[in-house]
């Protein structure tokens, strides 16, 4: 079944950073529904390479799903500032992952990303912390 809307949560994590890194995001379609969540490892990252990253993992799958417009929500305030164009992207290693988000959304009839209270996070960051777990220990 396609899904037309995708509602998203995302979070990277990275410990010592940089250092082992994870990403974790929850993706409901626009009744409510839980259509995928995302719990991986991504190497050795900075936490806004993983934060980075969540987002494009997310956006692909959501992509690949139908959706054609994504309401996406994250807790790590740079990075939702870069994407609106309110912070320029200054760090080397995040423009190329900008670029592949800019890519994403242009694939979209409508995006928006916004920021949220890391408790409002708790999901996305639980998965993104589970994986990290696994390859920690």
């Amino acid at each position: 079944m396609k899904v037309k809307k995708a509602v998203i949560w995302v979070d990277g994590a990275s410990r010592d950073n940089p250092g082992p890194a994870a990403i974790g995001a929850v993706i409901k379609d626009g009744q409510g529904r839980l259509r995928a969540r995302l719990s991986q490892c991504i190497g050795t990252k900075t936490n806004n390479q993983a934060e980075y990253r969540a987002v494009i993992a997310a956006l692909e799958k959501a992509i690949s799903l139908g959706a054609r417009q994504v309401e996406l929500y994250s807790d790590s305030e740079l990075v939702v500032k870069q994407i609106n164009g309110r912070y320029r992207v200054k760090n080397a290693a995040l423009k190329p992952l900008y670029q592949q988000v800019k890519q994403l959304q242009s694939l979209l009839e409508s995006f928006t990303i916004t920021y949220i209270p890391r408790w409002q996070n708790a999901e996305a960051d639980n998965l993104a912390n589970a994986a990290l777990d696994l390859a920690v220990d």
